[in-house]
């Protein structure tokens, strides 16, 4: 359980911090770095969630949940992260292939109502879905900083594969937060190159 009784310990005002084991670190270590933009991303989808815990359509409600449990999980990453594993066995508390088969899950049940793709998806369309896709894109980028980290560290495969399949996650459910992708925007490749800048009013001018 964890308990706190102070916000400030004056600790990391030297710029390190500390780890699971103890350890001192800088705060722009690799591993600090990969933990934060977990939390991040964290932050990220309880501000998706202002939307779609506020909804009353049933897709939106299905969709909270999962965020909601989604959250629960993210925290688990950064506890796995936080805690390097030693040498000696896996102490901590771990991420498990369990949560990703669960995310696994909730993307197969809400790709069973969407459409195939004929192109890719401009982020935008309901409130849901632009706040889905700005979350996905975060996730994106805190994998790319724990794959940073595994390359020069161990990092468990269940953390990998969870923050690879969350931000799948995120982009069917952005897709399914548009109507079931009926208010899906797509991508037109090349559909402005020959427009030139100028405005109508600037022309008319």
């Amino acid at each position: 359980m964890v308990k706190l009784n102070r916000i400030y310990t004056r600790t990391g005002d030297d710029g390190t911090t500390g780890l699971g084991d103890g350890q001192r670190r800088p705060k722009f270590d690799s591993r600090v770095a990969a933990y934060g933009e977990v939390d991040e991303l964290n932050c990220v989808i309880g501000l998706a969630r202002i939307v779609t815990s506020d909804a009353t359509a049933r897709d939106l409600i299905t969709i909270d949940a999962a965020l909601s449990r989604a959250q629960n999980d993210l925290f688990d990453l950064g506890a796995d992260l936080c805690f390097p594993p030693p040498t000696g066995g896996e102490e901590g508390l771990r991420a498990t292939p369990a949560q990703v088969e669960g995310l696994e899950r909730e993307i197969d049940a809400l790709n069973a109502h969407l459409s195939p793709l004929r192109s890719f998806v401009l982020p935008g369309g309901s409130r849901a879905a632009a706040a889905l896709h700005q979350a996905r894109a975060v996730c994106r980028r805190a994998e790319r900083a724990i794959v940073a980290l595994a390359a020069t560290e161990k990092v468990g495969e269940p953390v990998l594969a969870y923050i690879n399949r969350l931000s799948d996650y995120l982009f069917v459910a952005a897709r399914y937060a548009n109507e079931r992708g009926e208010k899906d925007i797509l991508w037109i490749p090349g559909a402005h190159r020959g427009v030139g800048g100028t405005s109508t009013s600037e022309k008319a001018s």
